[in-house]
């Protein structure tokens, strides 16, 4: 396929790379931004719920889950009183 695409590409040597490289571009924005959008939805990587055996959603609330176990500003755990 690709030895036929490059016998059908006109000029010499370095109009056909010209060309290659300007065809590539071409394809690979149309699958960026048209196809891949238009395809994420019906792709199933995003749908990572996790169900109780009755086929319901889990409650996957944790009390204070708001709450960080390290510093946000050091990176570095907080003190603890056993150490």
């Amino acid at each position: 396929m690709y030895a036929w695409i490059w016998r059908k590409l006109p000029g010499g040597l370095w109009a056909k790379l010209t060309c290659a490289v300007v065809l590539l571009t071409a394809v690979g924005t149309l699958l960026w931004y048209v196809v891949f959008p238009w395809a994420t939805p019906l792709l199933p990587f995003d749908d990572v719920q996790v169900e109780a055996g009755t086929g319901q959603d889990a409650d996957t609330t944790v009390p204070g889950d708001d709450e960080l176990p390290y510093s946000t500003t050091s990176n570095q755990p907080n003190p603890n009183s056993s150490r």
